[in-house]
């Protein structure tokens, strides 16, 4: 796991702005503290930072193969997962290898297949390869875009970078947001529009696409989608093929050549990667499998039962530790360590994110990082085999938006009301949400039940898991952690798409399939426990430590948020202790606090 940056300009020298090119890649120092390296050619500077994982000799970027009259340099952020089979593929065609990384095979099977390269990959990757036999720029990023990659256009220059706070490194591009943006961060944030970010002009590489850029200008292109089939697989079938998929996915994500371990919450999706992975290293002569799991000083005595969040951690996660003889060790977050690290969740992300439940995970990230450097989670699992409420809900079904985000009055009036009368919120996130749907394929042999879940099922993946995805990736690389998500395996999600309804949500339950594929390697209350969300603190002192923040900032009338806020809507949402804003901002827990932890970041 590493991050990278560069720009090519065929219109200019660009070899005497190493210095440029310093300032951007320092920016990324968090996702790759181990070493850096550059390469500056006329037309095209690179700069990389890594974090090894694998071959640490061997491994070393930008990487550079010299083959067939041309140079081919490489910079690449992740990690390809059928690595083995793809160098037996290159080893047939005559290539042979100097180490045993995958980013030495990812560079000789561009070489080997060109453009096409990316329909042979298996992993979560972003990379940029020059190719100076045809004097161009390839760009590339995973199905699901779990490694970012961003870039803009500015002075005959393509400008990219794995965080927006490169580019802004490169002297005249300018932070600046416009309608979009302000519709983007306060009307679909903490989510946002694929290929958008908050500020004008800066984009990113879309989740499946490609990129070349050369003299005619930069082409984009999509190389996967999913592709709505019937399924005709009867249920022995569809079982086994989960099973197998998903017990691959994880064995193939073990791979490491430093300290690994998995995060483990006692839910059902954690546990399962838990189960898989402690049986593989039982199998394979390894010691113990090391988990983790984050809680909160005075937990144990605030917890309050709510539909989101029914039960706590422990009980199931000694269940899991005991069963599969982990070696547990548990995160405890205190309130001031919480909300002083609201600013630094912020700076990973590049803009206002999740509040709290950004700083928990980045703090839980930097804790594991004192043990392992890849860690392997359960993310995802809810978006492709339904555990979300609002997959069963009518009133989300029926809300015509986003169903995690229903609060838009509250998000209209949270703006100035200068801006929030050039804004319409409700307009924006409507286009967004049609313009989305659009994109489903709906087949005539669907019933009415999977036609619907289709719809929910596409905006989930496509906008709340890529806003879990955003938050995993940047507050873990933030810490030097290369995390991995085995339920984001492409051929999975590709065969659960098609998976009907009633089968998928087998006996009316969320994850009901899900549930009775692992039935018999999990213990039963595991099995049958209710989906409970990350972990939030119960503590009141957290509320209290955010809004004194908040409250000392809207005290000053010239404090720079109220070139945003409402400051008397805010000021009316502390008076009432969050109870003015009556929904959550964002899915299951941006409540209360969290609300206050967003106005902070804004």
């Amino acid at each position: 796991m590493c991050g990278f940056v560069g720009f090519v300009n065929y219109k200019k020298d660009v070899s005497n702005d190493k210095n440029i090119l310093e300032q951007m890649n320092n920016t990324l120092s968090n996702r790759g503290p181990d070493e850096e390296g550059y390469y500056i050619k006329k037309h095209v500077a690179l700069g990389h930072k890594r974090l090894i994982v694998i071959d640490p000799d061997g491994g070393k970027q930008p990487m550079i193969e010299t083959y067939s009259f041309g140079e081919y340099v490489i910079c690449y952020n992740g990690q390809i997962y059928n690595t083995k089979e793809l160098r037996k593929i290159l080893a047939k065609n005559g290539f042979s290898f100097n180490g045993h990384c995958d980013t030495e095979v990812l560079l000789k099977s561009y070489i080997h297949f060109g453009n096409d390269v990316v329909n042979h990959l298996n992993g979560i990757f972003s990379f940029a390869i020059w190719n100076s036999k045809n004097d161009e720029l390839f760009l590339a990023r995973d199905h699901f875009g779990i490694k970012p990659l961003f870039y803009t256009e500015y002075d005959g220059n393509l400008i990219f970078g794995s965080e927006i706070k490169a580019l802004f490194k490169y002297p005249g591009i300018k932070k600046i947001i416009d309608r979009q943006g302000i519709g983007e961060l306060f009307g679909i944030g903490p989510s946002h529009t694929p290929g958008t970010t908050v500020f004008k002009n800066i984009f990113e590489l879309k989740p499946a696409h490609f990129a070349i850029y050369n003299k005619s200008g930069l082409h984009i292109k999509n190389y996967w989608k999913l592709e709505s089939k019937e399924h005709t697989d009867n249920f022995e079938t569809t079982c086994e093929k989960v099973s197998f998929l998903l017990d691959d996915a994880i064995k193939r994500q073990l791979v490491s050549d430093v300290p690994l371990c998995v995060m483990l919450s006692g839910g059902l999706d954690s546990s399962i990667i838990v189960a898989y992975a402690s049986n593989y290293c039982k199998s394979q002569g390894l010691p113990p499998l090391e988990t983790f799991s984050v809680d909160y000083v005075d937990n144990d005595k605030n917890f309050v039962k709510s539909d989101f969040q029914p039960n706590s951690d422990n009980y199931y996660i000694d269940i899991m530790k005991k069963s599969f003889n982990t070696n547990h060790h548990t995160i405890v977050i205190d309130t001031p360590e919480l909300a002083s690290t609201l600013k630094d969740a912020m700076i990973a992300r590049d803009y206002p994110g999740m509040a709290d439940v950004d700083s928990s995970f980045l703090l839980f990230c930097k804790h594991i990082k004192e043990h392992a450097t890849v860690c392997l989670s359960g993310e995802c699992s809810d978006e492709i085999f339904a555990g979300y409420p609002w997959f069963f809900r009518e009133d989300a079904l029926n809300s015509n938006t986003f169903p995690w985000s229903i609060a838009i009055k509250e998000r209209q009036e949270i703006l100035n009301k200068d801006i929030a009368s050039k804004v319409d919120l409700k307009s924006y996130i409507d286009y967004r949400y049609n313009e989305s749907l659009s994109n489903v394929t709906i087949l005539d042999t669907d019933s009415k039940d999977t036609a619907e879940k289709r719809k929910i099922s596409f905006l989930t993946m496509n906008w709340f898991m890529q806003t879990l995805l955003d938050r995993s990736d940047r507050t873990s690389m933030y810490n030097g952690l290369e995390l991995r998500v085995p339920f984001c395996d492409y051929r999975l999600v590709e065969y659960l798409w098609n998976i009907p309804w009633e089968m998928k949500a087998l006996n009316g339950r969320e994850k009901g399939l899900l549930r009775y594929v692992v039935k018999d390697i999990l213990p039963d209350e595991i099995v049958d426990r209710k989906k409970s969300p990350y972990p939030k603190t119960h503590n009141p002192n957290y509320l209290s430590k955010v809004k004194s923040m908040l409250s000392d900032i809207m005290r000053k009338p010239d404090a720079p948020i109220n070139n945003l806020l409402n400051r008397q809507y805010i000021l009316d949402i502390i008076a009432t202790d969050g109870n003015a804003f009556s929904r959550p901002w964002f899915g299951q827990l941006m409540t209360r606090s969290s609300t206050y932890g967003l106005s902070l970041s804004s």
